[in-house]
């Protein structure tokens, strides 16, 4: 069985939204307009493409990602992981050929089998539609999660808002940085 990581920038108070600077949000950019960057807040980052073996991401998210991060050379480690995109409107044609192996998903039910085949971590880059319906399947296993120091308001939130059973988390790592960036690292209790 896979670990499936759901890896979020955050704002204190839950916004997952644009925080590279995706348009059509009017807090868009708020990780590094409002925060002073430090790269040790950032650690995870790279350690989370050094340890997963593949990354999963809603469509939105593919969508942003895909023209962008295959040509970076801060995510270049991506650009060699098998990638999967849950979807139930992508098309194979909406696929870009510069970023390697890339599979559609159209169901939970197949982002299970995935999770359930040998190898190492998955990661779910942003994605919040998608880490909504993972967690509400009881499919995350972990979160790693940079806490920014920041009230946003309104925006696309890290957890549903479904009525569900309370989850037990337990926190395996923390550490907290000047610029006020919190790092925790959640396992789901089971």
């Amino acid at each position: 069985m896979r670990t499936l990581i759901s890896s979020a920038f955050v704002s204190l108070d839950g916004v997952m939204e644009a925080p590279g600077g995706e348009p059509g949000y009017r807090n868009s950019g708020w990780t590094f307009k409002h925060t002073e960057f430090l790269p040790e807040a950032f650690e995870i980052k790279g350690r989370e493409q050094e340890e997963a073996t593949a990354m999963l991401l809603g469509r939105t998210s593919y969508e942003a990602f895909s023209p962008v991060w295959p040509d970076m050379a801060d995510f270049a480690r991506y650009k060699t992981l098998p990638k999967y995109v849950v979807s139930s409107t992508l098309a194979e044609t909406d696929l870009v050929p510069n970023w390697g192996d890339t599979t559609i998903l159209r169901t939970l039910d197949e982002v299970a089998a995935l999770k359930a085949t040998d190898g190492g971590p998955i990661i779910v880059q942003g994605s919040a539609s998608l880490t909504h319906a993972l967690a509400d399947a009881d499919l995350i296993d972990r979160y790693h999660l940079l806490v920014f120091p920041l009230l946003l308001g309104a925006g696309k939130r890290l957890f549903s808002s479904g009525d569900k059973d309370a989850q037990k988390l337990t926190l395996t790592e923390h550490e907290a940085y000047p610029n006020g960036i919190q790092k925790m690292v959640y396992d789901v209790t089971r």
